[in-house]
């Protein structure tokens, strides 16, 4: 009898929660972004820089790797690519002002140049004179933009994912809906939100639920203030293309073949334009290499520094 009312009391509280799991979903995020990160070996911090408090995540020891989240993307998105990395090297991942943690002011912009020189304030905030930049899609571009203006501080760069603003020789699923007057990456509704994940993802990450939730919800609220960040990088929609062949940087390109945000012709843009640049088609993968394929795409992204000269990153 004694077990079966222990039975019973375990059958009850697991009920509990898969409910609260569903019902109470913000009660479980925390702890599921404590776990993963503490997992890669990464760590929570903030500090002040270009108006804003940056929040970041930071692990490991070595020469400092800085990664770029996307537009209305955030730090947490590289947790699982940085995992294999943070035995080796110092890696460091912002919330970029306007996104995640870091808030958002209203009166501010956050175009490619203010972003650019916040960077800069950022990295000078935590002491760091020198980095290798990797970055997806905006933050590939502002990892770019920043090493041209600023060399001497960047070791490398790595595009991990399809940068903004290169012209492609053929036009991606996002172009076309772009030309049709479309904002395909700012989500209204739940639906919305499901569509742009399927445009982004060729091979979907799991995604727990709860993560799943505070992502829509955190989209739908900042639906109108995304849509002027969009409009804002909208109208530097080819930035990019207009500068990148002075790239003088040891350059990587990872580059899903299925990428429907911007075609994989791009990839042979680049190497041709960039012809000392380390240039990997991914076959099968779409715009979130480091989210779709976490270990390949950080394993190709330290055969690259390892094959560049020892020290040229600095702590």
């Amino acid at each position: 009898m004694k077990k079966k009312r222990i039975a019973a009391a375990i059958a009850a509280l697991s009920l509990a929660a898969v409910a609260s799991w569903y019902l109470l979903p913000g009660a479980w995020l925390p702890a599921l972004l404590a776990a993963n990160r503490a997992s890669a070996g990464l760590s929570e911090h903030s500090v002040a820089a270009a108006g804003h408090e940056v929040h970041y995540l930071a692990g490991g020891s070595g020469e400092p790797v800085v990664l770029l989240h996307g537009i209305f993307a955030e730090k947490d998105h590289w947790v699982d690519f940085a995992r294999p990395l943070t035995g080796r090297w110092r890696v460091i991942a912002p919330d970029l002002p306007g996104f995640g943690e870091s808030g958002r002011i209203a009166s501010e912009r956050y175009d490619y140049p203010a972003q650019v020189e916040r960077l800069r304030h950022w990295l000078d905030a935590l002491g760091l004179q020198r980095v290798h930049l990797a970055g997806n899609s905006m933050g590939g571009t502002i990892a770019v933009l920043f090493a041209l203006q600023h060399p001497q501080r960047v070791a490398s760069v790595a595009l991990v994912g399809s940068p903004h603003g290169i012209r492609a020789p053929k036009a991606s699923a996002m172009d076309r809906r772009i030309e049709a007057g479309d904002a395909p990456l700012v989500a209204r509704t739940a639906q919305e939100f499901e569509d742009m994940l399927s445009l982004v993802f060729a091979q979907r990450p799991f995604l727990p639920y709860p993560v799943l939730h505070a992502s829509t919800q955190d989209a739908i609220a900042r639906a109108d203030s995304n849509q002027r960040i969009w409009e804002a990088q909208l109208a530097h929609r080819w930035l990019l293309d207009a500068h990148v062949d002075a790239l003088r940087a040891p350059t990587l390109v990872l580059w899903g073949e299925a990428d429907q945000v911007f075609d994989v012709s791009g990839a042979e843009a680049l190497r041709a334009r960039l012809p000392s640049a380390r240039v990997e088609r991914m076959p099968g993968l779409g715009h979130l290499p480091m989210m779709e394929a976490p270990a390949a795409s950080a394993a190709a992204y330290a055969r690259f520094l390892d094959a560049l000269p020892r020290g040229s990153g600095t702590h």
